[in-house]
């Protein structure tokens, strides 16, 4: 399987009024998940050539973590694209072995010099994909 992980640990910053990790900071660790593993894994060309835009995110949260505390992300992306879109997933578990936030997000590709949308070619997904 072509699965990415990536650890966050808790900065105070990230905490909200209940004491725990803010939903606005997940989707954003959800985000920058995604980008490290385009950037882990994507050829100089395709990095050069193409963004990515999230049109859709969908996540359960399932637990807390607190400050200080460090989650392992990880994301794999399960088939293959359709037109300009994938569906790329995550999970963050905690120290204690527990899914904290689990979900699914929605990507578009666009090249980088026209700003519109593009067909995901087979090159372009293969780094990707689950085997």
């Amino acid at each position: 399987m072509k699965r990415f992980t990536h650890g966050f640990t808790v900065a105070s910053g990230d905490i909200d009024e209940l004491g725990h990790v803010n939903n606005a900071v997940w989707v954003r660790w959800a985000q920058d998940l995604a980008v490290a593993h385009w950037e882990a894994v994507a050829t100089v060309e395709h990095r050069d050539a193409f963004i990515w835009v999230v049109t859709r995110h969908e996540i359960d949260y399932r637990g807390n973590v607190g400050a200080g505390e460090t989650v392992m992300g990880e994301t794999w992306v399960p088939d293959a694209p359709h037109g300009a879109r994938f569906n790329r997933h995550f999970r963050f578990t905690g120290a204690d072995g527990r899914v904290k936030v689990e979900g699914v997000t929605t990507w578009a590709l666009i090249d980088r010099a026209s700003g519109r949308l593009l067909r995901v070619r087979p090159e372009v997904a293969a780094p990707f994909l689950e085997d």
